[in-house]
């Protein structure tokens, strides 16, 4: 994999697919900026190179129509804030003028397209809409990782039409080699912590990963499903009723493993989904009829951090609990503050996943881990095993 940092892009027109799809308030304001933030060392090496610099992305599902209101205009204000330089932004779908004004970008400019989902042919992976892409640049560079498991026109498809010229962007670099290293890693203790809403969403994961760990956290409302697996009583808990015989398969394959299995013992339960329903703690087999467990309890707390504090690889993906309901966060939230003090003792953290991620966004702990991913879907067909188009297009897989 050959990094951009030692190339140089010096009168060089490069078309980069970053990911903008930044989430927008009832005034278009963005309300979280990490995606822009994500890009910026790209953009900027190009632009100290250089560069003239195409910028394309897509922003929330307007399924192939203009919605004024999936506009990448908001985008462009911010990104002229941060770049302190005028961007060329013009919202219009790929017409002359904005060829044209591709065709005239300078080196040291910036222009941003607007939003390719605009156009049907992006999700289509249309080859004529990557082939009208290609032809404004001479270098193509996937900074997108949050999109990489998709074979759409500007993700996959359009690096056809660059043979030599095709790079991973900085970020983009920075996941692989990360999660390579959660997959590839020999250091032990090795502890995966899986949480979330449903087994089905994480059956691959759980799989491919029990050959590299030594210790399996499970929590969230998929652990409701192995332990009902297992006899237990869930009561109004969620759970996967079609799932409980592969539970039971997943849970053998880790006992032939001799990995140490981390399954909620006791749970918060409620008698409602709702932060100011009545709570109570009980043995999480235990579960009255009626109730629900909404987040792991006090002592598979200690228990999960103590197994994260004394691990020295650590992978998270899900949440113990409902987090979003502060009543049901203290689980959630001590996992955080443990893999935090893990990572800040010298572990290595790989953090993914919508949820997770958010969760270490509400308690400012981000900073402190190794490593946090951009793409939730795309991380997990990653530590999957599967092959994501996007990375597969430029190295030419």
């Amino acid at each position: 994999m050959k990094s951009i940092k030692d190339i140089n892009f010096s009168n060089k027109k490069v078309i980069v697919r970053v990911d903008f799809n930044v989430p927008l308030d009832s005034n278009f304001e963005i309300t979280d900026d990490t995606r822009i933030r994500g890009a910026m060392p790209t953009i900027e090496k190009l632009l100290n190179d250089g560069a003239a610099v195409i910028l394309m992305s897509h922003l929330g599902r307007p399924k192939g129509e203009f919605k004024p209101e999936f506009s990448l205009a908001p985008v462009a204000k911010e990104l002229t804030k941060k770049l302190g330089r005028n961007i060329v932004f013009i919202s219009e779908i790929l017409t002359d003028k904005v060829l044209s004004a591709a065709k005239n970008l300078k080196s040291g400019e910036v222009m941003l397209l607007e939003n390719l989902r605009f156009s049907a042919g992006e999700t289509k992976g249309d080859e004529k809409l990557a082939r009208t892409l290609a032809s404004m640049a001479d270098i193509y560079i996937n900074d997108a990782f949050g999109t990489a498991h998709r074979r759409h026109a500007s993700t996959a498809v359009i690096a056809d039409f660059f043979p030599t010229e095709k790079y991973f962007g900085l970020l983009m670099e920075h996941e692989i080699i990360n999660l390579e290293r959660a997959l590839k890693t020999k250091e032990t203790p090795y502890t995966a912590v899986i949480g979330g809403a449903k087994v089905s969403s994480k059956i691959d994961i759980i799989q491919n990963l029990i050959p590299k760990v030594d210790n399996m956290i499970i929590g969230g409302g998929m652990s409701f499903t192995f332990i009902k697996a297992l006899g237990g009583n869930i009561g109004s808990s969620l759970y996967e009723e079609d799932k409980l015989d592969l539970a039971k398969e997943i849970l053998d394959e880790m006992i032939q493993a001799g990995i140490n299995i981390y399954l909620p013992f006791d749970v918060v339960i409620a008698d409602k989904f709702d932060n100011d329903a009545n709570k109570k703690t009980v043995d999480a087999n235990k579960i009255p009829d009626g109730w629900m467990g909404l987040d792991i309890g006090p002592k598979s707390t200690q228990k999960f951090v103590q197994a994260v504090i004394n691990s020295r690889m650590i992978l998270w993906n899900g949440p113990m609990g409902v987090f979003e309901m502060d009543n049901f966060a203290k689980g959630t939230k001590a996992v955080a503050i443990a893999v935090s003090a893990a990572s800040a003792g010298g572990a290595f953290t790989a953090i993914g996943g919508g949820d997770s991620v958010a969760a270490i966004n509400k308690y400012d702990l981000a900073d402190m881990l190794t490593y946090v991913s951009t793409g939730g879907g795309a991380m997990l067909e990653y530590l999957e095993g599967k092959t994501l188009p996007g990375i597969a297009a430029i190295l030419g897989k």
